[in-house]
């Protein structure tokens, strides 16, 4: 296949034509992976999937292994490796409004996620917006950046889909909770990244409640408040976005009620994470 791509900002995202991804061999696969480690997020319009191509696309990233999220078939899906991400008029809330990695909780995080859209608000709307954490670790001072790689922080599954949303894991389940360091290394380029999220992390070890408040918040801020840093994807049917769910964070723009966005996620576990 002949590969083109288009960077959305110099920093983050790519526009990717020229595939199709039901037919990805392994070259392909190796260099979508290469340049996925290098703009975070890839975006692939017109792309026609069943579950079994989603899912085929996903294993060429990570370890290979699909993640199977604890609220998968709650959401709607007959396969635990397929979430439903669906809002409605009827919803109460919209899965992924608001800053977050995706279940950092996890102690091998996922790797990549691939999103799949299904249905578009009639109104528009339904953006995601992404922001690079290899920059905002760049972005930050010297002596910030000696302080948070000396630390280690919690990220605790229970914050976001518990106490924000009400929904509780299958039965004979819990949520993961797991310390990982405030800074890790890229695992495909080494290079240093940060890794707190508003969606998972709750506190620093080792710092007094204060310290660790007041420093989570700093770093939440400068993520979300930073724009060079940050992409964003305008949506269409059948389009379908991969992102480096290590090296990115996102915010899945709740700005469609009451109109319906109906798409399909499917991910792939990671290593356990290094400190950088």
């Amino acid at each position: 296949m002949s590969i083109n791509v288009q960077n959305i900002t110099p920093v983050i995202g790519a526009e990717v034509s020229g595939i199709d991804l039901t037919q990805i061999d392994e070259v392909t696969a190796a260099s979508l992976r290469r340049l996925l480690a290098d703009r975070g997020v890839l975006v692939f319009r017109d792309q026609q999937l069943d579950h079994a191509a989603h899912k085929r696309a996903a294993a060429c990233f990570g370890t290979g292994e699909l993640h199977y999220h604890p609220l998968a078939t709650a959401s709607g899906s007959a396969d635990p490796a397929v979430l439903t991400v669906k809002a409605t008029a009827n919803s109460t809330y919209a899965a992924g409004d608001g800053w977050h990695t995706d279940v950092s909780c996890d102690p091998a995080p996922i790797r990549a996620s691939l999103l799949y859209m299904h249905e578009m608000p009639e109104s528009g709307g339904g953006d995601t917006v992404f922001a690079s954490m290899t920059e905002a670790y760049a972005l930050l001072s010297e002596p910030v950046q000696d302080l948070i790689g000396n630390l280690r922080a919690v990220h605790d599954g229970a914050l976001p889909w518990r106490q924000a949303y009400g929904k509780e894991p299958a039965a004979g389940t819990e949520y993961n909770r797991t310390v990982h360091p405030m800074v890790i290394a890229h695992p495909d380029n080494g290079k240093p990244l940060l890794w707190v999220n508003r969606g998972f992390t709750t506190k620093i070890q080792g710092v007094t409640a204060l310290e660790s408040r007041a420093l989570l918040e700093m770093l939440f801020q400068h993520i979300e408040s930073t724009p060079r840093i940050q992409c964003r994807v305008r949506w269409d049917k059948h389009t379908l976005v991969i992102w480096d769910n290590i090296a990115t964070q996102h915010h899945a723009v709740w700005d469609y009620f009451p109109h319906t966005r109906h798409a399909e996620r499917v991910s792939v576990i990671g290593g356990e994470l290094q400190a950088a």
